[in-house]
C-alpha cells in the first residue's frame, strides 16, 4: 500500500518539522547544577588570572632586581605590571563570557523574594 502523493509544500513542511524535532532531541541540555559548576569554574579562572599575574610580575621584578641591583624598582614595577596584565586578562575573559551568554538571548530576571524563609 503506497502513500498518497503530497505536494512540494507539504513535503517541505514535514521535513522542516522532522528536522526541528531531531534538533530538539539531540541538543544537549545542561542542568542547573552543571551550569553552576561551569560558572564557578570560570570565576576561579578569573581569580587565578588575577593572582597569577601579580605573582609572575613579582617574580620577574625580583629577578630584575637580583641581576641589576636596583632593589625596590623591579619589585614595584613587576607587581604593577603584573597587576595591569592580570586585570586585562580578567577583563578579556569576562568579555568572552558575556559574548557567549548574549548568544543565547537576554537572561530572564529572577523575582526578588523579600519574605523570610523561616517565618
Amino acid at each position: 500500500m503506497s502513500l498518497p502523493p503530497e505536494s512540494r509544500e507539504e513535503a517541505i513542511a514535514r521535513l522542516t518539522k522532522s528536522a526541528s524535532d531531531l534538533e530538539t532531541r539531540t541538543t544537549p541540555r545542561i542542568s542547573q547544577e552543571m551550569a553552576g559548576h561551569a560558572a564557578a569554574s570560570q570565576a576561579w579562572k578569573i581569580i587565578a588570572d588575577l593572582l597569577g599575574g601579580v605573582f609572575v610580575g613579582l617574580a620577574l621584578g625580583w629577578v630584575f632586581d637580583y641581576f641589576t641591583g636596583a632593589s625596590p624598582v623591579g619589585l614595584i614595577g613587576g607587581v604593577l605590571l603584573g597587576f595591569a596584565v592580570s586585570v586585562w586578562m580578567a577583563w578579556r575573559t569576562a568579555q568572552r563570557l558575556m559574548a557567549e551568554a548574549n548568544k543565547y538571548g537576554e537572561p530572564t530576571s529572577v523575582p526578588f523574594d523579600d519574605e523570610d524563609e523561616g517565618a
